[in-house]
């Protein structure tokens, strides 16, 4: 081994070893940071391998970035302590940053993980080169670590619970296309290349920190062992009293219990099916014969109307409580005018902020479907929805207006509906308002042209998926007379009037106000056409699908959302009078509340008899 080779081998005090341009300081580099002599230079330095380094001969090239450590030594020492710090700031933030915003503050910061206790004995205790490989390892988990972090943090702010790693993955699909409606298609691909960068960018600074970090204890290792004996006692004592500061624990282990949850939470994932499977098999109407299904019901048009994120957050909240007592009051008005009444409850969604179709399924199926896996087991097997069922009789014809598909959605003749109106068969020659293809009032007003208009025609069982109140809620319609719909031209006026969705989200009470005038449109629209277009043979169903985002929520747990029932033949809500719901369309804060799988059994069984 040549002398100079020898030398590029060194290990560089300053946090790492000789890299191939000659970084680090050696032989005469090395003076007063690594003697602690001033002046004094050492001439020779044993490795961690044994081997003796000796300075460069003459004419060697210079060492050191192109030898600016030689010239500015105490800017290099101040460059590699400097580093050094912030290498153990960073593997902190790692282990002590919170996977939800909610939980930022600053006495999260000052607490003591054990987590990083384990990671430096254990690296201090193995072999160089063990230890190198460990640190990598350990940098990279680190990095990970870090990424499920930030998706947990996403995920409760769109959905109020942590990222789903069996399960979630369909997720990120959705939040793309989310981005291009909301900011276009530049928006979207500057978001995904961002998130790229930053995952990347995680993964490596981790990395590098954490080998920084091993080298500098593996030069210093006496100090480094005592440190940890100190740390690890102080960790032991706080833990075993209790000491917390600002009621935070200042010994924490939550990094292990982070993770001890996310394994279970896979081995649950990974078991759900099975479980969900059995579940399926149980169906109290499977054996009915249908001419006893739904005979309450003969003659009637029936339709299952949800309205986008209508959860009860637009009811209960103080900000937004006013103006939507006034529509629901207007509503009740309305109705009653033209001979209707109403009835309403609760019902418990599945999912928040989004994931609207796992709550639709739920509804329709009777089974609790709470993630995409028992989605598409559930569109793949045999089990009856309340829509099929309906099918299953002949005595309807079953119709789905969905203005919010916009590519194939085949798992629609699962749900037993004999036609399909999406986006594209609705007549609509109108702009988009953001996600939202179709506005609410022309999305009916299509239903009623298509279907219910029809002279000499079959009871129709309609699922009606209005998608006005979809986020961002930026821009919105509003109502209009109804026989200027057209073709629906007449909205690109309205949406120029309308609120910029770059604008609106960047303050959240911009966001909730804009919410709130959504969900009265889709109200408004809904009355309007059950008064225009209702008869004694009409019953209206409409619930909300899920909550929505938390940004309009506050950090409600509340999955909660309202349902009513509208119907002129008073028969009809005689039959339901034991589920002793409020009348009108707003529900009493003390109505009955049932999980949202449970309305199909008692719905079937109450119009049964």
């Amino acid at each position: 081994m040549s002398l100079f080779t020898r030398s590029r081998q060194l290990p560089d005090i300053t946090g790492g070893e000789k890299d191939a341009d000659g970084g680090g300081a050696t032989g005469a580099d090395v003076t007063e940071e690594a003697t602690g002599e001033p002046g004094k230079t050492e001439t020779s330095e044993t490795s961690e391998t044994g081997d003796q380094a000796t300075p460069p001969p003459s004419g060697s090239p210079r060492p050191g970035w192109f030898g600016w450590r030689r010239r500015f030594p105490r800017t290099a020492r101040g460059v590699s302590v400097g580093t050094s710090v912030l290498a153990g700031l960073l593997v902190l933030l790692v282990l002590l940053f919170p996977n939800r915003l909610d939980h930022m503050n600053l006495r999260s910061f000052f607490r003591l993980p054990v987590e990083a206790i384990v990671l430096v004995a254990v690296l201090l205790v193995l072999p160089p080169r063990a230890r190198r490989i460990a640190a990598v390892v350990s940098g990279l988990f680190l990095g990970l670590f870090a990424v499920m972090k930030f998706m947990d943090m996403g995920f409760y702010q769109t959905l109020a619970r942590p990222f789903d790693l069996v399960f979630d993955w369909i997720m990120l699909g959705n939040a793309t296309d989310w981005l291009k409606e909301t900011f276009g298609r530049t928006g979207e691909v500057l978001a995904v290349i961002g998130v790229i960068v930053l995952f990347l960018a995680l993964l490596a600074l981790c990395t590098w920190a954490t080998l920084r970090l091993t080298n500098v204890m593996s030069r210093h290792r006496s100090r480094s062992v005592g440190t940890i004996l100190v740390l690890g006692t102080v960790w032991v004592t706080c833990f075993t009293v209790g000491v917390q500061f600002g009621g935070v624990s200042f010994a924490t282990k939550g990094n292990t219990e982070f993770l001890a949850n996310r394994v279970q939470q896979v081995r649950n994932g990974l078991g759900d099916a099975q479980v969900f499977e059995k579940q399926s098999a149980v169906d109290a109407f499977a054996a009915t014969p249908p001419d006893q299904l739904l005979t309450g019901l003969h003659g009637k048009d029936v339709l299952f109307t949800f309205i986008e994120s209508y959860g009860r957050v637009a009811i209960d909240d103080p900000a937004m409580a006013p103006e939507m007592d006034a529509t629901l009051k207007k509503g009740d008005a309305t109705l009653k005018a033209a001979g209707f009444a109403s009835r309403s409850g609760w019902l418990r969604s599945p999912v928040t902020g989004a994931g609207s179709w796992m709550a639709h399924s739920t509804f329709l199926s009777g089974l609790w479907v709470k993630n995409q896996q028992r989605y598409l087991n559930l569109t793949s097997s045999k089990r009856a929805t309340l829509t099929s069922y309906f099918q299953k009789t002949g005595d309807w014809r079953t119709v789905g207006i969905v203005p919010g598909v916009r590519k194939s959605w085949p798992e629609g003749k699962y749900f037993g509906l004999d036609h399909i109106y999406d986006s594209t068969h609705l007549g609509y020659k109108g702009p988009y308002f953001s996600w939202t293809p179709v506005p609410d009032q022309f999305s009916l007003e299509a239903f009623q042209k298509l279907e219910h208009g029809k002279k000499n025609r079959d009871p129709i069982m309609a699922e009606i998926i209005l998608a006005s109140s979809h986020n961002p809620w930026s821009p919105i319609a509003h109502t209009i007379d109804w026989n200027d719909l057209g073709d629906g031209s007449v909205f690109e006026q309205i949406k120029k009037e309308g609120t910029n969705p770059t604008e609106v989200w960047k303050s959240q009470e911009r966001v909730r106000t804009e919410y709130r005038k959504a969900i009265q449109y889709s109200v408004d629209s809904l009355t309007q056409w059950m008064q225009r277009y209702g008869d004694e043979n009409t019953v209206l169903v409409f619930l909300g699908d899920h909550q929505p985002v938390p940004t309009v929520t506050k950090g409600s747990t509340s999955r909660d959302v309202p349902i009513t029932i509208v119907a002129k033949d008073p028969r009809i809500l005689d039959r339901v009078d034991d589920w002793h719901w409020t009348d009108g369309l707003k529900p009493a804060d003390d109505a009955p509340e049932w999980g949202m799988d449970k309305f199909r059994d008692r719905f079937m069984t109450a119009f049964a008899k």
